[in-house]
């Protein structure tokens, strides 16, 4: 895949590279580690990384330094769809606002789809309204409520995104969604 150059801003976009991990993986775990409410051990970076590193995607700035990231997996899922995950994305904060993580978010949607995925899933907090509005702006329905699904205790929506109609039509979403994002109900 070749690099993109967002509009006005210097900012590249990129494939992962494995020849270039001892760059890119720690540059990863900080922005990472910093970001999200989860803590990840190297094995969790390099599961995805060495079987999925066609659908993780970077934002540099221009002295190649990260500005952004995301991880994501493609396999089958229980019902026998070929699902996509998006496990991680994060944006220093400095950068955020300037539509660098939809259009990573955009990429891997982009390279899934590429390789046939029929949905895409992901989780996120409940109070993440940035997040909830990223990904509902994208086409992603919320699917379920995990409570207390994080190690820090808070909740999570699980968002689907339907990429092919046969999908969505047996998929139907939990009825408390199923007419499509609504109001949050307060955590408990």
């Amino acid at each position: 895949m070749s690099n993109h150059l967002a509009r006005d801003s210097g900012i590249k976009y990129v494939q992962y590279d494995s020849s270039k991990e001892s760059v890119y993986l720690p540059a990863m775990r900080q922005l990472i580690s910093k970001d999200l409410s989860e803590p990840y051990s190297i094995y969790v970076y390099r599961y995805f990384l060495y079987h999925w590193g066609d659908l993780c995607f970077l934002a540099l700035d221009q002295e190649d330094g990260f500005v952004g990231v995301v991880i994501c997996k493609l396999e089958t899922h229980r019902n026998g769809a070929l699902r996509g995950y998006v496990a991680m994305l994060a944006v220093k904060e400095e950068h955020r606002g300037k539509g660098i993580a939809t259009k990573l978010v955009e990429m891997a949607i982009e390279a899934m789809i590429a390789q046939d995925a029929e949905e895409i899933a992901l989780e996120t907090e409940v109070g993440n309204a940035p997040a909830m509005k990223l990904y509902e702006g994208l086409g992603f329905l919320r699917s379920k409520r995990l409570h207390r699904y994080y190690l820090n205790g808070n909740t999570a929506f699980r968002l689907l995104l339907y990429t092919k109609e046969s999908a969505a039509r047996d998929n139907p979403q939990d009825e408390e969604y199923e007419n499509g994002p609504t109001q949050t109900p307060p955590d408990s």
